[in-house]
């Protein structure tokens, strides 16, 4: 997997992941433009859409009601450092009966997201050359 976000200039990066692109700004008080999710939104609207999917998942392969699903998706701020400390899902799926609404959230709760929000991987951060230069340099190696 991989998604690529290119500074536009202010606070603002246009981000892409497949053919997609999606704009990701900071609200206006924050010196941005507000003209797109902040990261942190995009990470609660990652969260919400993985636990939807496989909620909607578990209600269509079931023959159940999916069409009112909403899944809301809650952070609190942490200090020292400065991260999303707690997290909170919240599913709303009209119809069920207990059973019912107790294998949605364990369907959820197998979301991708969510796991790896539990078991955090490690993160490598690292400069690269810039691809033009990279180019060149291969060409003049070729020359």
């Amino acid at each position: 997997m991989e998604a690529v976000a290119e500074y536009r200039g202010g606070s603002k990066f246009e981000v892409r992941a497949r053919h997609h692109a999606v704009i990701c700004d900071q609200p206006v008080d924050n010196k941005g433009s507000d003209e797109g999710m902040t990261p942190p939104e995009f990470l609660l609207a990652s969260l919400a859409a993985c636990a939807g999917y496989y909620a909607a998942q578990y209600l269509n392969t079931r023959g159940l009601p999916a069409a009112d699903l909403k899944v809301t998706v809650t952070a609190e701020k942490a200090m020292h450092p400065a991260r999303l400390g707690a997290f909170a899902i919240e599913i709303t799926a009209p119809g069920l009966d207990e059973r019912q609404r107790n294998g949605v959230v364990r369907a959820a709760r197998a979301c991708l997201i969510h796991n790896t929000l539990l078991s955090p991987p490690s993160i490598e951060v690292r400069m690269t050359e810039d691809s033009a230069e990279d180019d060149r340099g291969a060409l003049d190696k070729v020359a």
